[in-house]
């Protein structure tokens, strides 16, 4: 069997002569020796990282083949939890090698959050290389079921999020935050397979609205020549939409008289966008024409009429998303090209034209080293998950579920991932997995991932402003309503009545208490990035919860085991719910939030104690 290619099969960023020929060559060689290019990875972190402490204190020895059989014996399984007071050492300066062989260049902060604040995944600066690259097999895959993609422009609505500084110096920031400040993004050479409509400033610029308002206004302007439209997730694709409902007369008048909005006043912006607006007054009437139709159904192939599909995350909590976008975009294709997380970028769909609900992702075997978790045993609450449980990428089976399990270049050992995949198919040696859902998540509009201990927490800080009443919770359950742009939390309560009514206030009180309880990613979707909407209360009549519990029986549920959800999903359920709802409140405000992080001020006190 050929080895398997170790340098990158195209260049990170930007296109070369035969380029998607010798990436899918790249694609077809990892997959057929999947096995053997996953030892030769595990061997190449070993060695990489020899002189952590981590790895030291299993006592893994240098020698190569030593080392995977001593990793594969000794090494356990780990949550973030596990690896937290490491994290923080990094965080407030220790520069030893601690996880990494190498330099610790960055946080990377994850959607995922441990104590109510975003866990930090430390990366080095190699892993900007290693995205660079999955990046570039993505319009080769592409192409070869959409050809001539380099005939005209992508409108993606890319952003960067706020970031902050550790104690360290060190700075922590979301994944594509960092990507899209990096050379491999800012300095790519011109591609005609990934030209954007929109400039990097625009991308670039923090001020969320300035930012939102220069991309659609360029992805406008060049609508004759939109191929493509997309963003990373299924809802700021949505917010998107709703943005340019609200605006749209705006972005008109600026087309039609070539001058840009007083309202956008970053420099580098109004600068880049100068560059690419004219007065058009044609333009500017056919966008009016489409916006004041009485229906925006089937808007985006109207405004973007060459448009072949839209490119955005829709699987997991994004599902939810897909009969907006199937209304937006009048039969349009919706492709999942990539998956991808804070600690590594995973892999690919080889099949990105495929429904929604067929979509499964090929993981690159020179990505990391994976490993899989079957699920009977996490799901096991007499017994701990070990590492001796653990299944190799080729040894997956057909059908079943696993939860991922890493081993990273920037020193992450036998990772506890949090994804549950379930094996969809094979290729050749490697095995394409369905995304089935996060472990423990129970609730999630955008980038949050709220689970039911944290939500649990939550609500029963909330309820004691109700004591004062005499009124106590009975019993509660939630949902994401995805209806309206943007979704918001909603949690359906039965309450026991006090002697006192309980005023409307002390309703929209708690919830805002729930909303303050819940974790920093909730809060900056709230408060900053506005992709959440207010917390909603809606308080349904006595009995209510005894109807669920019939409805379950009926359905054929075991009594003697039945619990109320703590979260359920649109469908019957929901309607039962609302059918029985006497009153709705909302939060009367955002709750606080700041781009720092708490952790670290407390975080000398926790390692000195030696944990969290």
């Amino acid at each position: 069997m050929p080895e398997a290619p170790s340098a990158q099969p195209v260049p990170a960023s930007g296109y070369a002569p035969g380029a998607h020929h010798q990436a899918l060559e790249f694609i077809e060689h990892v997959t057929a020796n999947a096995g053997k290019v996953q030892r030769r990875v595990l061997a190449e972190i070993l060695a990489q990282n020899a002189p952590a402490e981590y790895l030291r204190r299993y006592d893994i020895p240098c020698s190569s083949l030593d080392a995977v059989d001593a990793f594969r014996r000794c090494v356990p399984l780990v949550t973030y939890e596990d690896l937290q007071p490491d994290i923080l050492r990094i965080a407030n300066g220790d520069t030893s090698p601690i996880l990494s062989g190498k330099p610790i260049s960055e946080f990377l902060t994850s959607s995922g959050t441990s104590g109510g604040e975003r866990k930090l995944m430390p990366t080095i600066a190699d892993e900007l290389d290693r995205r660079s690259l999955l990046y570039s097999l993505l319009m080769p895959v592409m192409g070869q079921s959409l050809p001539g993609l380099d005939k005209g422009k992508a409108m993606y609505l890319l952003f960067v999020k706020a970031e902050s500084r550790t104690p360290g110096g060190l700075a922590a920031r979301p994944v594509l935050t960092s990507y899209y400040r990096s050379r491999q993004f800012i300095d790519r050479p011109h591609d005609p397979y990934t030209c954007y409509t929109s400039p990097n400033e625009a991308i670039l610029c923090v001020d969320s609205y300035q930012s939102m308002y220069a991309q659609l206004l360029c992805g406008l302007v060049d609508r004759a020549d939109v191929l493509r439209v997309g963003a990373v997730f299924a809802s700021g694709f949505l917010r998107a939409i709703h943005f340019l409902q609200k605006h749209w007369q705006r972005l008109c008048h600026d087309i039609r008289t070539g001058e840009l909005d007083k309202e956008i006043t970053d420099r580098s912006v109004r600068d880049a966008v100068g560059k690419l607006l004219r007065a058009n007054p044609a333009l500017a009437d056919e966008i009016e024409a489409e916006c004041l139709k009485p229906s925006w159904e089937g808007i985006i192939p109207r405004l973007w009429p060459r448009t072949k599909y839209i490119d955005v995350i829709v699987t997991g909590a994004m599902s939810q998303y897909i009969p907006t976008l199937e209304f937006y975009g009048a039969g349009l294709p919706l492709t999942c090209t990539m998956y991808a997380s804070s600690e590594c970028y995973f892999g690919l769909n080889l099949n990105p034209m495929c429904k929604p609900g067929e979509v499964a992702y090929t993981l690159i075997p020179t990505m990391c080293y994976f490993e899989f978790l079957p699920v009977d045993h996490c799901s096991n609450a007499n017994a701990e998950p070990s590492h001796r449980d653990l299944v190799d990428l080729v040894d997956v089976k057909l059908g079943h579920d696993y939860e991922l399990v890493v081993t990273t270049f920037s020193g992450l050992c036998r990772y506890r991932v949090g994804d549950v995949l379930r094996v969809a198919g094979f290729k050749n040696e490697a095995p394409m997995f369905s995304f089935m859902r996060r472990r423990n998540v129970a609730l999630s509009i955008d980038s949050d991932k709220t689970d039911e201990t944290e939500l649990h927490t939550a609500v029963s800080s909330a309820v004691q402003h109700l004591a004062p009443f005499g009124a106590s919770l009975v019993e509660y359950t939630s949902y994401a309503d995805t209806a309206a742009i943007p979704g918001h939390y909603v949690l359906f309560w039965e309450l026991r009545a006090g002697s006192t009514a309980v005023p409307a206030s002390v309703f929209e009180e708690c919830c805002l208490s729930v909303e303050e309880a819940l974790n920093s990613v909730y809060r900056q979707c709230r408060a900053c990035d506005r992709s959440i909407g207010p917390l909603e209360i809606r308080v349904v009549s006595e009995g209510t919860f005894d109807k669920l519990m019939d409805y379950a029986l009926s359905r054929g549920a075991s009594i003697n085991q039945y619990k109320a959800p703590r979260c359920v999903r649109p469908g019957p359920v929901i309607q039962l719910l609302d059918a029985r709802v006497q009153a709705k409140y909302f939060s009367p405000k955002c709750p606080k939030w700041s781009p720092g992080n708490k952790q670290w001020n407390n975080s000398k006190e926790l390692v000195s104690n030696g944990g969290v």
